[in-house]
């Protein structure tokens, strides 16, 4: 049941639009809010989530069901997390299963739901105790030790083999959207200390790379190719993004990089050549995380903004911006003000090739944000929003539903049944307008409500009741939408 409130301003915001929000595990940043929560206390605080992002204007979710070798869900490779109940390898009890959770609450508010992994990391401290059934027990070769913590070598082949059957078996048992991989590749440099693949390096090499940081690159491409071909085989539909450091090279090491000074990028340090994978159509979207202020004297939020935009090959480019920056106390004006998110949202939704925004992270929002909450629901995220399609993927639209209304408003509709995964109907679009407006479904203001299943009910609380047209249209898996239903007539 809805409460329905006559929409009247003039829209803010595009039809088409990506809003995410990144909902971390790792180290439980954002849920569960602590480890060995009960299990109802976890449910709850998976309303509490959803419930927020969907009234913020939120059409995505980004969860991290992988964040260190291990699951939150049951996985015939990996352990249980540690963050889930604060013992590796322990299932929650009673027993549920939090990635079908998930899913399930996230895609009955109408929101995509995109499984967020780790590759390579494989504990936050290298005297952390693993789980007992822990791969890095059967094959310690594949673990290697930087800067006090474990990895999985990217050089073994073994690894990209496990990695690719863990990601396939996931795509294949659960209704996900997309698999997400943040930036964190090889990782990170620790000053003083070379990460310790040399002798990778001398038995993996078959290829002949001279210089390691090209072969280095090269095993990344080959996972992100070998995911990509897995995914697709699996499930065509399912997308693969990646959401990299916010430089890809700088300018002064490659005339296509951005003209910035960022101190490590993606490139050169994290060896993920990430317009290679675009170029190579491997991934599906990508979302820069620029967590940096307009202006910035080294990574300025617009300079990045329009170099990513300019080098998206085709492919859908969302920006990841840093809610948690958002600080009274920062010493950075634009944070410590407020407005800079909205300012941000402003200039990306100029540029044609940037088509949305994601946001770390969930729990940000449970902040006061100098009102940025408020600016959403009622100015940037005043109306819904479908999130882009993906032409590359299918660009054939569902066939028009057929709507009727029953007694006290009660909307049902019928889509057409067809056994082609691709054109299923899997959330629908309702609009609605005066009687006697001029309906477009171009324009945004004219967007209720993105529902899944196959009725809604309009609640008026309005007491003197007015006549309004009510139409809905089909998207399927790639958010392709078909043309709009035959309205009917409520009074509300």
């Amino acid at each position: 049941m809805f409460l329905f409130v006559v929409q009247l301003a003039v829209a803010q915001s595009p039809k088409r639009e990506f809003r995410g929000v990144w909902v971390a595990t790792v180290n439980n940043i954002d849920w569960p809010s602590k480890p060995g929560l009960s299990v109802d206390q976890q449910k709850s605080e998976i309303t509490e989530i959803l419930n927020q992002h969907k009234a913020n204007g939120m059409n995505a979710i980004i969860f991290q069901v992988r964040p260190a070798g291990d699951a939150f869900y049951p996985s015939p490779y990996e352990p249980w997390s540690q963050y889930l109940t604060g013992v590796p390898g322990k299932a929650p009890e009673p027993y549920y299963d939090p990635l079908k959770e998930w899913i399930d609450r996230t895609h009955e508010r109408g929101m995509e739901f995109h499984a967020w992994c780790n590759p390579y990391r494989v504990s936050q401290s290298a005297t952390q105790p693993l789980a007992g059934n822990h791969v890095a027990f059967e094959h310690p070769d594949w673990i290697l030790e930087y800067g006090n913590k474990l990895y999985f070598d990217p050089g073994n082949p073994g690894v990209r083999d496990f990695l690719v059957k863990v990601i396939a078996d996931m795509v294949s048992r659960y209704d996900l959207d997309a698999i997400h991989f943040d930036d964190y590749f090889y990782p990170y440099k620790v000053a003083g200390e070379e990460f310790p693949d040399e002798a990778s390096f001398r038995l993996y090499n078959a290829e002949g790379f001279a210089n390691r940081d090209d072969w280095r690159r090269r095993n990344v491409d080959l996972i992100i190719q070998m995911l990509s071909e897995a995914i697709k085989k699996v499930k065509p539909w399912v997308q693969f993004g990646i959401s990299p450091f916010g430089v890809w090279r700088n300018q002064a090491d490659d005339p296509r990089g951005s003209a910035t000074s960022a101190g490590q990028t993606n490139y050169d340090h994290l060896y993920a050549d990430i317009l290679k994978w675009q170029e190579q159509g491997w991934i599906d979207y990508v979302v820069p995380q620029l967590y940096w202020q307009i202006g910035h004297p080294a990574v300025d939020f617009k300079a990045l903004c329009d170099w990513w935009a300019k080098n998206s090959y085709g492919k859908n480019v969302y920006i990841g911006q840093g809610v948690y920056r958002i600080d009274p106390k920062s010493t950075v004006e634009a944070w410590a003000k407020g407005g800079e998110i909205g300012r941000q949202i402003s200039y990306l939704r100029q540029i044609p090739n940037i088509s949305g925004s994601v946001y770390f992270s969930s729990k940000s929002f449970k902040s006061e944000l100098f009102e940025l909450k408020e600016e959403l629901k009622n100015n940037y995220y005043k109306y819904p929003a479908i999130a882009p399609s993906m032409s590359w993927i299918d660009n054939r639209a569902p066939v028009p539903p057929k709507l009727k209304k029953s007694k006290r408003n009660i909307l049902k509709w019928k889509n057409k049944y067809t056994d082609n995964e691709m054109d299923k109907a899997v959330r629908m679009v309702i609009y609605i307008s005066k009687k006697k407006e001029i309906f477009n479904p171009e324009e945004s203001r004219f967007i209720f409500d993105i529902v899944p299943g196959d009725n809604y009910k309009l609640v008026s609380n309005s007491k003197k009741k007015q006549k309004y047209k009510v139409c809905v249209s089909a998207l399927d898996r790639n958010n392709n939408e078909s043309a709009p239903s035959k309205p009917v007539t409520v009074k509300l």
